[in-house]
């Protein structure tokens, strides 16, 4: 046997006895399981620099490192690309979805040898590995990590390919096991400078292990709890659908934090995260991420606690608070609408059919009118009020009768309107070559005054249109100066509106006559 091939035998006996030794044992942290959602990317120096046991001991504290999180689409991806003279990535984030294939991964893994071209690295980085990715129903790309593991011998010029994968939203992180250059490392790591650059001797990398990983923890933790669209009595729970495919369900624990009690259905039971009140048990299946959770109380604050639970897997447990809204007694508000002369349409809200058992209305002319009232079904949340007087103020009180025995009362001031009669007759007379005498009669009570309007008819003439108030003692007056053919518009005004006008055209000839309109 070729005494090269025997040493390459005898190296890669030691490496995989070293691995086999380094492997982890333990179970996976508590906390870190079903803690986040990302990329991280591990680019690991395996050039002629780093020795086969130096390579080995980087692939355990990998190993080790990663042991702990749930890997998969909704969990944290991992790649691993490889530095020598020809970078290789030797998987990419869709490759590993459990442990037990990234840890076997891990174990067959080559040191590439050669020159450390860290720079052909990075771009195969930043153009093929690391691009964006956003969830269904998200708005923002996902956390990206990248985490550089170096002897720190001959880099090459990382400086600008680094900045460039921080501009794009990518997080640094730096291990160094050699004696490198620390004013370069520190300027491509990732602020806080402090948590994510870490130096250690190749023997001595297991101290630096839940440092690391609680730094990418902290980048790529996901909020995986949120609460929705919360009212006073419901509230939408909602949750990624972290065992989507696979056999399980998700148990749901709801309870009130304060003064203990919890819904209906499900079942009961008392919890810690409820301070030990009793709580509502209830079960989702392993496809859904929502529930809608009624029955709740008013203004109070539920515990809410999501155990996904699938044979063989271990998730963290999942908890977070709300509080509902403070009741909004009936009448909260009351409107009108479709005011008359003698009716007027008045609402209110909200309806709450299941708390009230009737609304009674009075109503009374402002000042000093009589009270009338009206009582309407719980079912109702409008009336229209009728007979009333045109052009008159009324005050509308709404008032819900609670079965609590309590009532509430909310009043409003309502107008109808005003009577305003048409004017009765209008007379045009010509006076000349270019004057007009009108006249009109209009007998109805609360006139304001008039409102007189002419305009030319002929399209020879130039637009032309004057108007003019007329005070309400009047009823004619002469217009001079006006064309050949002019419209001449008399309209009665009242104290809210107009009334309807008339109208009537005057045409100027050779002999005086009269144009008018009789009623």
């Amino acid at each position: 046997m070729d005494s090269r091939m025997l040493t390459w035998m005898m190296k890669a006996a030691v490496v995989w006895s070293l691995l086999r030794l380094s492997a982890p044992q333990n179970p996976a942290p508590e906390g870190v399981l079903n803690c986040c959602e990302g990329d991280v990317l591990f680019l690991v120096d395996s050039s002629g620099s780093v020795t086969y046991y130096e390579h080995a001991r980087i692939l355990s504290f990998l190993s080790e490192l990663l042991l702990p999180f749930s890997l998969g689409k909704d969990q944290v991806r991992v790649g691993l690309l490889q530095v020598g003279t020809n970078p290789r990535l030797e998987f990419g984030f869709d490759r590993y979805s459990t442990q037990s294939g990234l840890q076997g991964a891990l174990k067959t893994i080559r040191p590439l040898r050669g020159d450390t071209n860290t720079v052909e690295a990075l771009k195969m980085a930043k153009d093929w590995v690391l691009r964006p990715r956003i969830p269904d129903g998200a708005q923002e790309s996902l956390p990206r990590v990248l985490v550089w593991l170096t002897d720190g011998i001959k880099p090459g010029d990382v400086i600008g390919p680094m900045a460039e994968l921080r501009e794009e939203g990518v997080a640094v992180l730096v291990v160094s096991t050699g004696h490198s250059n620390y004013k370069v490392l520190r300027e491509v790591v990732s602020p806080p400078v402090e948590n994510h650059l870490h130096f250690v001797h190749i023997d001595d990398m297991s101290i630096i292990t839940k440092d690391l990983r609680d730094a990418i923890i902290e980048i790529i933790r996901a909020e995986r709890l949120h609460v929705r669209e919360v009212s006073t009595n419901s509230a939408n729970l909602h949750w990624r659908a972290v065992l989507s495919g696979l056999e399980g369900s998700y148990k749901i624990h709801l309870g009130e934090v304060s003064t203990g009690g919890g819904g209906s259905g499900g079942g009961t039971g008392t919890s810690p995260s409820t301070g030990g009140n009793p709580y509502q048990r209830l079960v989702q299946p392993a496809e859904s991420n929502s529930i809608r959770l009624t029955g709740l109380k008013p203004d109070t604050t539920y515990s809410v606690s999501l155990f996904p639970e699938s044979t063989g897997l271990t998730f963290n447990t999942l908890s977070t608070t709300f509080t509902t809204k403070p009741e909004v007694v009936s009448p909260a508000v009351v409107t009108v609408s479709d005011s008359g002369q003698s009716s007027v349409r008045v609402s209110w809200g909200p309806l709450q059919p299941q708390t009230v058992t009737s609304y009674y209305i009075e109503y009374s002319a402002l000042p000093g009118g009589s009270l009338q009232t009206v009582t309407v079904d719980r079912t109702q949340n409008s009336t229209l009020l009728r007979n009333l007087q045109p052009g008159t103020t009324y005050l509308v009180t709404v008032t819900a009768r609670h079965a609590s025995g309590k009532d509430k009362a909310m009043s409003v001031k309502v107008c109808t309107q005003e009577v305003t009669p048409a004017l009765a007759d209008l007379q045009l007379t010509t006076v000349g070559s270019d004057s007009v005498q009108v006249d009109w009669k209009s007998s109805a009570d609360g006139l304001r005054g008039y409102w007189l309007t002419w305009e030319a008819q002929e399209i020879s003439v130039p637009a032309q249109r004057s108007s003019l108030y007329l005070p309400p003692d009047s009823l004619s007056t002469r217009l001079t100066h006006l064309p050949p053919s002019a419209r001449v518009c008399v309209s009665p005004i009242y104290r809210t509106a107009r009334g309807d006008g008339l109208c009537c055209t005057a045409q100027f000839h050779s002999d005086a006559s009269v144009y008018g309109f009789q009623s």
